[in-house]
């Protein structure tokens, strides 16, 4: 494999789409937006978070079990086919089924050739009130840390809850990652006062800016958009530079496709002005591995 440090730049994509009931129907939409997405040039497409289903986990029901597949299955043949016909690179958060009765909130990435690259499970699994409940159908992650090489440049990758944790970002940055991929599918409970919801968005859009910025590295979110049930997905997918900067914003609730050139050169350039990774004092931080120091 050619290595990343050859490259100055890589073009992405990110895939703002929604969910139906249906997977054959997202897994066709997913396979157009990855064709577009690599025929615009595009050498890492990325989808949202369990692409392929609607968002089950706003529901306690058996019958959602049935859109679980393995990591060869449907979405891998699919998008592997794309992947190698387009010579593109695709990221797939998938409802993987390990075996009866275990089961993981996963994404697995697909290289030019159309072949297993990398394999991701989700560290971090919401509980709420509010109908994200995965913890009834997933296990947390047992993988670690997914950071992974590509032709263009070194991929970290989480998915949705764990954006909330600064851990992870800053992890995966240690780890040589020049671009962070977070697939999500985060939105407004039909209870939530506006003004609520409002300050929700700008808090997710604010965790993915203070990870670009501290780290000196590039991020990318893209996010579920329309309503399912409870849940109106705000889009407003992201694409920021290593200084924090929004270069690709979503829509609020359209269907969208959102590229970039990463110019890899600007992490060298924000982390010689800001410093952050040189002035860690990492003998002051063994608090972190504790639950709670009151």
């Amino acid at each position: 494999m050619k290595s990343s440090k050859s490259a100055s730049s890589v073009p992405i994509a990110i895939v703002q789409a929604k969910g139906s009931d249906t997977p054959e129907k997202n897994l066709d939409a997913a396979v157009g937006f990855v064709q577009k997405a690599a025929q615009g040039g595009a050498k890492i497409v990325a989808l949202q978070e369990l692409f392929r289903s609607p968002y089950f986990p706003q529901y306690g029901d058996y019958s959602a079990f049935d859109y679980a597949e393995k990591l060869d299955g449907p979405s891998a043949k699919a998008l592997g086919k794309v992947a190698k016909e387009e010579k593109t690179w695709v990221i797939a958060p998938i409802f993987e089924k390990r075996s009866r009765g275990l089961y993981y909130n996963s994404a697995i990435v697909l290289d030019d050739k159309g072949k297993l690259a990398a394999h991701y499970r989700k560290l971090h699994l919401p509980q709420d009130a509010h109908s994200f409940s995965e913890k009834y159908y997933f296990a947390p992650g047992d993988l670690g840390y997914c950071v992974f090489d590509t032709p263009w440049a070194k991929i970290g990758l989480m998915i949705c809850w764990d954006q909330w944790y600064p851990e992870g970002a800053r992890v995966m940055a240690l780890q040589g990652a020049e671009i962070l991929f977070y697939p999500t599918a985060i939105g407004w409970h039909k209870s939530e006062e506006k003004d609520v919801a409002k300050d929700q968005r700008e808090a997710w859009m604010t965790m993915h800016r203070s990870h670009a910025i501290a780290n000196g590295v590039f991020v990318a979110a893209p996010n579920r958009c329309g309503k399912e049930g409870d849940l109106t997905f705000w889009g407003s997918s992201l694409i920021i530079e290593p200084s924090g900067r929004i270069v690709r914003e979503g829509s609020l609730g359209k269907e969208e496709l959102l590229s970039w050139v990463c110019d890899l050169s600007k992490i060298e350039t924000q982390r010689h002005g800001w410093p952050f990774l040189r002035d860690r004092r990492v003998d002051m931080y063994g608090d972190l591995l504790q639950r709670f120091k009151g």
